[in-house]
């Protein structure tokens, strides 16, 4: 029984960092916003940052929502919006692009 428990422990932790190594980095750009003060999602209660991307010739935009870190914090839009470029890596969890920053920039 506890060689069962070890083996599915192990393959656990494979199939993780199998996801956190298959996490290519990205750059992208467009708009950052607060999900619950500028934009108004009705499902977020509390602030969360949004890079929403425009979309080519009539697409949706994409949202990639920030995972909070300390550069996302620094880089934090509470009401109105704001340019800016962000490199990250990206999952999508509960049909959303969550995106974990490891650079900002305002666009000049």
């Amino acid at each position: 029984m506890k060689s069962i428990v070890r083996a599915a422990l192990a393959a656990a932790i494979v199939v993780g960092l199998v996801a956190v190594a298959s996490a290519d980095t990205v750059t992208v750009s467009g708009k950052m916003a607060c999900a619950h003060c500028t934009l108004k999602k009705a499902d977020v209660k509390a602030c969360q940052d949004v890079l929403v991307v425009a979309g080519k010739e009539g697409a949706k935009p994409t949202e990639y929502w920030l995972v909070k870190n300390e550069v996302a914090d620094k880089a934090h839009v509470c009401n109105g919006e704001k340019a800016v470029t962000v490199t990250g890596s990206v999952v999508e969890k509960d049909g959303k692009q969550w995106l974990t920053a490891t650079k900002v920039d305002e666009a000049k």
